[in-house]
Formats: C-alpha cells, sequence, structure tokens
C-alpha cells in the first residue's frame, strides 16, 4: 500500500506552543546544534554569552562536543529541561501557530510557519512516497547521538526547515499582509550576529483559516507536499523515537501521543529570499584520465544536463545522458560512488567556484563544478529521482540557519 494512503491528512499541524518567559531573549536563542562543528570557540563564546541565564543552548548538546561518554551531559540536558517546566518558564499557546520573520545578513526578511508535522507521514528513506521526504540522503549514523538527548527529554526545540512549493503563495504571504493584526510575541536580535528575528501569534480563526489553506496545498500538491530544506537528521531521530514510542502502544492511541508529532519551521522555497547554492566535488589522488574516460563511457550523453571539470590548467565539459535522472548532481554523485568503490580516489565537498578551481590545481585532482539547482525542479527531482545525495546544495550561510527559540512538550 502507497504510505501516503495510510496517514492522517493535513499532514502540517497547529500545536501547543511554549515559549520562554525570559527578560533575555538573546540569551535564550541558540544556532542549531549541527551549526560550526569545526569551531568549537563559536559554542565556547555562546557559553560565555548565556552565563547563568536561562537559555536554549543548555537544552541541547552541539555536534562539535560529540566527543567520548556523553551519558551524563545527556542527563543534565534531561534535568535542566524538567526545571525550567517545573519553574513555569514558559508560556504556554494552545493549537497555535507562529509566524515568524528572519532578517538575514544581507538585510531581506526569510518568513516561515513553526507548526507541527505528523512523524507517521515522514520518511527519510530514499525511496520514500511519503508527504514529507528528505531532500538529501540521511546518514544512519548521525541518529543515535540525536536520539540519546531526544529519548527521555519532555522537551523538543526544533531547528528544522521545511520546504514548501506554494506557487499561489497562499499559506505565508497572507499573514505577512496581516502581520499587524496579529499578537507579537518576540523580536530581538539574535546571538552572534544571527540577525534579527521576529513571531506573532496565530490562533482561533487565524489559524484555522491556515489549517485549512495547508490541506488544499497538500492536495494540490499530491504525493509529495513538504521536503527538508534543513535538519533532516533532527527529524530522522524524532522520526526513530517515534517508531520505537508506538511500538508500545495500541494504534488507537497513536494519535494523542505527543511524540508522535514534531515542530518544525515551514518555509515556502517560491519565497525570493531563498538561494539554493551547489556544493561542487573534488576528487584527488586519483587517474584523472582514467576517471574523466569511464564517466562519458557510463553517463556521457546527448540530452542530459552539462558538468564542467577542471584539472591543473585543463577544462572540460561533460554532457549528461538524460535517462539517468534528471538533476546532474545526483547522476554524477551515484558515478562516483561507483567508481571509487573500485579505483583510487578521495572525494570532497567544496563551497565556491573559484575554491575548487584553486584546489583542483592540485596534482591528480579533477574538480566537478556543479550547476545550481534551480528552485523549480527540487521537488520534481526528488519526485523523479528520490532524495539527493549528501551535499547536494546549500540553503544560506551558517549564521542564516534556524536558532532554538520555540518549545514543546514530547513527553
Amino acid at each position: 500500500m502507497n504510505a501516503s494512503k495510510k496517514i492522517y491528512s493535513p499532514c502540517f499541524l497547529p500545536a501547543e506552543i511554549l515559549l520562554p518567559r525570559v527578560a533575555e531573549p538573546e540569551k535564550w536563542a541558540v544556532i542549531a546544534c549541527d551549526q560550526f562543528t569545526s569551531q568549537p570557540e563559536y559554542w565556547q563564546q555562546a557559553r560565555q554569552t548565556v552565563g547563568e541565564a536561562p537559555s536554549a543552548l543548555k537544552l541541547i548538546l552541539p555536534e562539535a562536543e560529540l566527543r567520548g561518554d556523553q551519558t551524563a551531559r545527556v542527563a543534565a540536558i534531561h534535568r535542566e529541561m524538567e526545571d525550567y517546566l517545573r519553574r513555569g518558564l514558559f508560556d504556554v499557546y494552545e493549537q497555535a501557530f507562529v509566524y515568524v520573520e528572519r532578517r538575514l545578513l544581507d538585510g531581506s526578511v526569510r518568513p516561515g510557519l513553526v507548526g507541527a508535522v505528523d512523524l507517521e507521514a515522514y520518511d527519510y528513506r530514499e525511496n520514500a512516497d511519503s508527504p514529507i521526504r528528505a531532500t538529501e540522503r540521511t546518514v544512519e549514523e548521525r541518529i543515535p547521538p540525536r536520539k540519546q538527548v531526544r529519548d527521555g527529554a519532555c522537551l523538543e526545540l526544533p531547528h528544522v526547515l521545511l520546504l514548501c512549493d506554494d506557487e499561489k503563495q497562499l499559506i505565508l504571504e497572507p499573514l505577512a499582509e496581516k502581520k499587524q493584526q496579529l499578537p507579537l510575541l518576540y523580536d530581538f536580535e539574535l546571538m552572534a550576529g544571527g540577525g534579527r528575528v521576529s513571531g506573532w501569534l496565530v490562533q482561533g480563526p487565524e489559524a484555522r483559516r491556515l489549517e485549512t489553506a495547508l490541506a488544499a496545498y497538500q492536495e494540490r500538491r499530491g504525493d509529495l507536499a513538504f521536503a527538508v530544506g534543513d535538519g533532516n537528521h533532527s527529524l530522522a531521530t524524532a522520526k526513530a523515537c517515534w517508531e520505537a514510542r508506538k511500538s508500545t502502544l495500541p494504534e488507537e492511541d497513536w494519535a494523542a501521543c505527543p511524540a508522535r508529532y514534531a515542530l518544525v519551521e515551514l518555509e515556502n522555497l517560491d519565497d525570493p529570499c531563498h538561494r539554493i547554492a551547489p556544493i561542487h566535488r573534488i576528487i584527488r589522488h586519483t587517474d584523472v584520465s582514467a576517471l574523466l574516460r569511464a564517466a562519458e563511457e557510463r553517463i556521457g550523453g546527448a540530452d542530459g544536463g552539462t558538468v564542467r571539470w577542471c584539472s591543473g590548467t585543463q577544462r572540460g565539459a561533460l554532457r549528461l545522458d538524460a535517462s539517468l535522472g534528471q538533476l546532474p548532481v545526483a547522476v554524477l554523485q551515484r558515478f562516483l560512488d561507483e567508481y571509487l568503490a573500485e579505483n583510487p580516489g578521495e572525494i570532497d565537498y567544496i563551497h565556491g567556484d573559484e575554491t575548487l578551481v584553486s584546489l583542483a590545481q592540485e596534482a591528480d585532482a579533477v574538480g566537478f563544478l556543479l550547476p545550481a539547482i534551480a528552485k523549480s525542479s527540487l521537488f520534481a527531482g526528488i519526485s523523479a529521482d528520490g532524495v539527493l545525495p549528501r551535499k547536494t546544495f546549500s540553503m544560506g550561510q551558517a549564521l542564516e540557519k534556524r536558532y532554538y527559540l520555540e518549545a514543546r512538550k514530547i513527553l
């Protein structure tokens, strides 16, 4: 049976949302745990900034600090969550959404909507046919450390950015026009130069209008309604925890279980502020001529997209066979995975054309300059080819990722 026939609709819903009642919200909100993984000094500075103030930083485990046994650290996180609830730190908003505007580093404003997704409607596997899917391949090894934190936690704080492809602009855009009529929940500068964030409460009749718009959107989109643009491993962790939890419950109790849902921020891929940058590939310590010959033989064609390559002073272009896939990055990555499983070479993933060209000057190295993915083809590519390879594209800079702010009870 098709998985999309087994879930409730719609799959993006209002939730019980908790917001901290704090004097210094800039110390509460902190960037996603999977950022600045090679810069532990960022997180050290964040701890100095927070000091003794209540903060989401004390409720997460940054990946930059994932070293050794984290049992004691995770237990401390769980105690902190329980303490915040016991102290009545949060204002609670029932059956609510939060309309969010994030001012980015270039001055543009990124609108979003915080709500809950039904994890029964989400599948991160490569051949998923669920309404909510990953955009890129999930690395299973990244789930257990996150699961250790979520298991036994009484709260979740979201950094997942979920994408819709709402070309009719019927979900977020009407909220932007009437935000002045909505209660303002927060408006402050984010820590460490992350820009500014503002949020408005969406409840009652306006929430019900949104639910209608979301249901209509999902019906219009068909099999693929939402794609995870950022934070897929965190959402995959929530899915893994829910699968374990539901195995202990009778099916009639599933819908009422808080663990079945996860808080995310929904954004419209069609908004002009969203820019999708390609992530290029470089292969080092390889026989460049042999690799390029193999690429021409296995994936070359006359009708597909083009991938440029550079090696030292040499330049060239590889035209792809259109029958192998809709997106050049997916076709190339499948070839590289197969080739490097049988031949010498090491792959790395590079941001920026100039950086790739510079690195491709090394001996026995070839760089592949991938074209940017058109926003209009992202959902179509996932529908046609399944989830994309890891490190396919980047959405914004590190400081533009979501900061933890809202929370939800999951026990």
